[in-house]
């Protein structure tokens, strides 16, 4: 079979592709580098200049004024075994990925989603590669990052940028066209534009539904924690790879169980705000 039929050079393609624009862009690359090294260096800094146990109690009553006191209790608690286990310098770098990627991601994927909702053609666009992006393995997105941005930072919050885009778009798409018709029609009929339709019924309508696309987008960039680690990413995941390579069960589970904390805080806070009226 493969005989009768020569085989596609897709992979030459792709490497011919990749030399290329590394070769003709790396103005742009460069300047990426040193935008999301900047931010991410300086947001660690900001972090780690609060004192860790006032940056607990600040989040502890970020959690209070969302949720009730059993959030804030768990989120007081697992930060503070965080502190203790010796892993909160690797918990704000983390951190500061993490939170860098959906940054990104919102302020993409929200206008991104808002105009796809709007435009049937730029959904019939868009949908398709967000299928690519979330189907194709993650580590697939480390080989260019690579390539286009060296080793360390930039590479892991650029794939998990890639990676956790999606559902922020999608669900910013289904919540503004799930806005009931009726409530549509009623604003058309008090005479409103298509821009303070969109501002002032569609968006606060949709609110809930996007902030659950921002949340499964934390929890996707948190996911790629580990993995952004084999190419330089600092953090809680160069813990949990240096763990597997030295085979060590005991500091694999203590780095594990941190980032397992922050997921949780992270997922029940922004649950909260998505559900809070």
């Amino acid at each position: 079979m493969n005989d009768l039929i020569p085989k596609l050079p897709l992979a030459k393609y792709i490497d011919e592709l990749v030399v290329w624009l590394t070769i003709n862009f790396e103005w742009f690359f460069d300047s990426i580098t040193t935008i999301l090294e900047g931010f991410v260096e300086g947001l660690v800094a900001l972090l780690t200049f609060i004192p860790a146990l006032l940056l607990i109690a600040m989040i502890g009553f970020l959690a209070w004024k969302v949720s009730k006191w059993r959030l804030t209790l768990f989120t007081v608690i697992g930060l503070l075994i965080i502190y203790n286990l010796g892993y909160w310098v690797e918990m704000i770098e983390t951190l500061a990925i993490v939170l860098t990627a959906v940054f990104i991601s919102i302020i993409i994927g929200i206008p991104l989603g808002i105009w796809a909702s709007q435009k049937k053609v730029v959904k019939q666009i868009v949908t398709p590669i967000l299928d690519f992006m979330q189907t194709m393995p993650a580590f697939v997105y480390l080989i260019p990052a690579i390539f286009f941005f060296n080793i360390g930072v930039v590479p892991g919050v650029v794939s998990s940028v890639i990676f956790s885009m999606p559902p922020t778009i999608r669900l910013t798409i289904l919540g503004i066209q799930q806005v009931p018709s009726d409530i549509i029609e009623a604003s058309e009929a008090f005479g409103s534009t298509t821009s303070q339709r969109l501002l002032k019924v569609q968006l606060p309508l949709a609110m809930p539904t996007i902030m659950a696309g921002i949340n499964q987008s934390i929890m996707l960039a948190l996911s790629m924690v580990v993995i952004a680690s084999m190419v330089g990413a600092p953090g809680l995941g160069t813990e949990v790879y240096r763990a597997v390579t030295q085979i060590k069960t005991g500091i694999g589970f203590e780095a594990g169980l941190s980032i397992v904390i922050i997921a949780i805080v992270l997922d029940r806070i922004t649950q909260k705000i998505g559900t809070k009226k």
